[in-house]
């Protein structure tokens, strides 16, 4: 496997056969964050050198994605707010106003199912830091969903974050490929994506029945999801963990 990284502003038609990588990546209702999809079509045409894959040269396959964008991090824990949803806004808000970045944001790495496990994640968070290198920007900061959360739905990110190994390295394997490269866990954020739907939307995300109101758990959920039958919402906030790599 020969592995290229190339932006969109370099090769755009390698995006037209990857086909829809976060629909293998993702569960459903992820692809209904209110802030991330209002502003997501944005992304190539506004920040088009900050959008990557990995790209085997051997057999011409896309084997994942990253999506980056600039933003004006002021380099202070408060200045991070309230992950994603928050610090992605702020990116688009910056460009629009001509205001230059500080730090490279990184909302997003998809590595498809079938490449899983063969050291990728390492190469998209190597080549994040070289965009942000490569563009004068001093830190790439992270909103990660931990990839074992969805194991412990109930359990806050706050104490989640907090578990290690029996060496003293994070639990969660997706915090610990950015720990192992310098990256910094320094905020746990609760409410950092918001994603909402109708009842019967959640339904059909999920394949559950929501026959009351209250908390369920659903698969691949990170946190818990409420429902509300007489507003007709679903609502549900995905917990991330801000990891800062300074560049």
């Amino acid at each position: 496997m020969a592995v290229s990284v190339y932006t969109y502003a370099q090769r755009p038609e390698l995006w037209e056969h990857s086909g829809d990588l976060a629909a293998e990546v993702w569960p459903e209702c992820n692809r209904h964050g209110g802030v991330l999809n209002e502003n997501w079509g944005r992304l190539t045409d506004v920040f088009a050198e900050f959008q990557f894959v990995l790209y085997d040269e051997d057999d011409g396959d896309i084997l994942a994605e990253g999506h980056t964008a600039p933003c004006p991090w002021d380099g202070t824990l408060a200045g991070l707010g309230d992950g994603i949803d928050d610090m992605f806004a702020a990116g688009f808000r910056a460009a629009d106003a001509g205001e230059p970045p500080r730090a490279l944001c990184a909302p997003a790495a998809e590595i498809r199912p079938r490449y899983q496990g063969r050291g990728l994640a390492g190469l998209i968070l190597d080549a994040m830091a070289d965009l942000g290198r490569r563009h004068r920007l001093s830190s790439l900061i992270a909103p990660v969903p931990p990839s074992l959360k969805e194991r412990y739905p109930i359990t806050p990110i706050e104490r989640y974050v907090a578990w290690t190994r029996g060496n003293g390295q994070p639990f969660d394997p997706w915090i610990r490929t950015h720990t192992r490269r310098g990256g910094q866990l320094v905020k746990p954020v609760p409410h950092s994506m918001r994603i909402a739907g109708t009842v019967a939307g959640w339904e059909g995300w999920t394949a559950m029945a929501f026959p009351d109101d209250g908390e369920y758990v659903f698969p691949r959920g990170l946190a818990l999801l409420s429902i509300d039958r007489a507003r007709d919402v679903g609502s549900y906030w995905e917990p991330n963990v801000w990891i800062v790599h300074r560049l």
